[in-house]
């Protein structure tokens, strides 16, 4: 798994070791199962949080793939932190609800692409900034993935409203958002909640590697690039997002990785790009 973190993290930026061009962030609130508190959420120096994590992610131009994660094994996100909640005045949850939207929105618009391991429960907040990656890969023994909110007297405040239609469909997020209804692994991917469901003898983060692996052969400028392309597809009538998907391709056409590619295909051999 990832490197120790310090003691103050609850959530922190890694190199994936082996895997050049991967790195994660660790969500490592063990105690509460990863609940989202201010602290884990919002840029709080010199303690390193979520933002801050995102904050060196999107500096780091060597990156191709990032995992979000749990540092302990069997966990993922148990959404909010209720017990905090308790605590907070009216003004206190605006800021939260804002924070909240500003970081999966952080996540979502990331360059790079995203792989969200979920190797325990996903409630909440927790199943929100999983929709915010591009990929979704769940532990084969994972049961509770949902959105319990409306059982509490509220509705997903992170984004889940917006982004589980786009994903899933308006029938399928209206029937998860009005029931609360808990899914299996097996049950989210039938929904198309999750892309892959781990092997009986992964983990979803063991399960997230191997797709990291196989992204981190591209080239990191045209992952990007393709990622900002597809991303805004649905934005546009389809001859303007033609025209922008040939003004992310000219780019790269003077790239030495482009050069490298046609160099490595003519000689037989695997390219290395260098992300230039």
């Amino acid at each position: 798994m990832a490197p120790d973190p310090e003691p103050a993290a609850q959530a922190y930026f890694h190199k994936v070791a082996h895997l050049k061009g991967v790195y994660g962030i660790a969500l490592n609130r063990p105690k509460s199962r990863n609940a989202i508190s201010v602290q884990l959420l919002k840029l709080t120096p010199p303690a390193q949080d979520l933002e801050c994590a995102l904050e060196q992610a999107s500096a780091d131009p060597s990156i191709q793939c990032l995992i979000f994660h749990s540092s302990t094994p069997g966990c993922f996100c148990s959404g909010a932190d209720l017990i905090e909640r308790r605590q907070m005045t009216d003004a206190d949850v605006h800021r939260f609800l804002a924070d909240l939207r500003r970081v999966f929105s952080r996540i979502d618009h990331l360059a790079f692409p995203s792989i969200c391991a979920i190797d325990g429960p996903a409630l909440g907040g927790g199943l929100e900034l999983a929709l915010a990656c591009d990929f979704r890969i769940a532990a084969r023994n994972v049961t509770k993935i949902s959105f319990p909110e409306t059982r509490l007297g509220i509705i997903p405040g992170g984004g889940g409203t917006q982004r589980a239609p786009r994903l899933i469909g308006m029938t399928k997020a209206k029937e998860l958002i009005f029931t609360g209804r808990e899914l299996t692994a097996a049950d989210a991917q039938e929904l198309g909640l999750v892309d892959y469901v781990a092997d009986h003898s992964q983990s979803a983060y063991d399960r997230a590697l191997l797709l990291a692996a196989e992204i981190s052969k591209s080239a990191p400028l045209a992952l990007r690039a393709a990622k900002a392309a597809i991303s805004r597809s649905l934005e546009f009538s389809l001859d303007d997002a033609l025209d922008y998907e040939r003004s992310c391709y000219e780019p790269l056409l003077k790239t030495q990785d482009r050069t490298e590619a046609l160099d490595a295909f003519r000689e037989k051999r695997a390219p290395v790009f260098i992300g230039k």
